[in-house]
């Protein structure tokens, strides 16, 4: 039975090009640390693939540090431009963030309010996963003097919605202070710049088609966050490791092909994005699409619904057993069955945020992939919601055990 994989936005195949740079970069010896010739030689491999994947994002080539991944990249962002904050003021130890953010972020957050005496301030979202950007102003103003960073994604991984990030970047520019975007689930997806405002800039290379192992974090010229990992110093003294040039070489093959036909790419997946959520909202009244109603302000790749009275889990491996591989959410939660923080930040109740399921394509998608979706999907869905919720029947179990 051949299969459907719609959980791009957890990982997209590996496109050939990139495993064709991975594959000739891997038969160079050298260490690019090294003074000898195949030190050198790969030396410029790397400076290579540096320029063309800034290319993609109009940012300078030194503005280009190699990580491991998105989590790291936002580890390093969030953690590093708030140590140097503090380190340079010790007065600035606020952070500005919203309660949507990835887990990455999130967790990076929570560690600076245990660690290192970080004062939260989440703003508020609407119901579609939008920063309310008076209410963003407001923060600013509220904690003058003492912002050590203010963080937020670009484009939310689990409901899609697209931040007002330019908006955003000039409040936070004008108040200057530092500002760090995870921009994992836009790179690829939008037409997406490193733009002026922007301190830090999170990507992972397998989002976009790269192998696992691979991100980046962009950093403005003047800006110095903190080290977290300590060594050799590569990566600009930010971030020290032995250089990954064969991930390096695959990732700046990725982001070329990923942006090189990006207008074509976008128009062909929101004219599925679209065909999908229509035909579920069609076939399964009872579904609620999440994030934004209006399809310009939702990634063209997402698709994410509530389906009342279906446990998420069971609508998932219900799809799985049909060949058909989605999420119920984050694929950053370590396999953990909970409910949705994104929904629940969006004002929505546990049930919602426990029926949730997420459609996400890429550049494997096809048509025959929805139709397949749209032929399974409602009886899946029937089968799920007549099984009910965990944690009503688990309710349920308690009632009758204390009669």
């Amino acid at each position: 039975m051949s299969r459907i994989y719609l959980d791009h936005a957890a990982t997209t195949p590996v496109r050939d090009a990139a495993l064709e740079a991975f594959i000739a970069q891997a038969k160079r010896p050298g260490n690019a640390s090294a003074l000898h010739s195949a030190g050198r030689s790969v030396k410029l491999h790397v400076a290579d693939a540096r320029d063309r994947l800034a290319a993609t994002l109009a940012a300078d080539p030194t503005e280009v540090i190699f990580t491991a991944g998105g989590t790291e990249s936002d580890n390093l962002g969030i953690k590093g431009l708030y140590l140097a904050a503090r380190a340079a003021d010790p007065a600035k130890n606020v952070v500005i963030a919203t309660r949507i953010e990835h887990p990455a972020v999130m967790e990076s957050l929570e560690w600076l309010e245990s660690h290192e005496a970080a004062e939260l301030e989440f703003v508020d979202v609407t119901d579609e996963g939008f920063v309310d950007v008076d209410a963003w102003q407001a923060a600013l103003d509220r904690h003058r003097g003492r912002i050590a960073l203010a963080t937020l994604m670009w484009a939310n991984n689990e409901i899609g919605t697209i931040q007002p990030i330019e908006q955003i970047a000039a409040l936070c520019q004008a108040e200057n202070v530092a500002f760090h975007v995870d921009a994992v689930q836009a790179f690829g997806a939008l037409p997406i710049t490193f733009a002026e405002g922007i301190t830090t800039m999170a990507l992972s290379g397998h989002k976009i088609g790269a192998p696992v192992g691979i991100g980046a974090l962009l950093v403005r010229r003047d800006a110095k966050p903190m080290p977290v990992l300590h060594g050799g110093g590569q990566e600009r003294d930010i971030r020290s490791g032995t250089t990954a040039d064969a991930l390096i070489a695959a990732f700046a093959a990725a982001a070329e092909e990923a942006t090189n036909n990006l207008p074509d790419e976008t128009a062909r997946l929101a004219r599925l994005r679209d065909q999908l959520i229509a035909g579920i909202q069609a076939a399964i009244p009872e579904a609620k699409l999440q994030g934004p109603r209006d399809p310009k302000y939702r990634l063209p790749t997402n698709v994410h619904f509530s389906f009342a009275q279906a446990e998420g889990d069971s609508l998932l491996f219900g799809l799985d057993m049909a060949g058909i591989e989605s999420s119920t959410g984050s694929a950053c939660n370590a396999g953990v069955s909970r409910p949705s923080q994104v929904i629940l930040a969006t004002g929505q109740d546990e049930a919602a945020a426990r029926s949730t399921q997420r459609f996400s394509l890429g550049h494997t998608t096809t048509q025959e992939d929805i139709d397949g979706v749209l032929t399974a999907l409602p009886g899946i869905y029937r089968a799920a919601a007549q099984a009910g919720m965990a944690a009503e029947k688990s309710s349920i179990r308690t009632a009758n055990s204390h009669r």
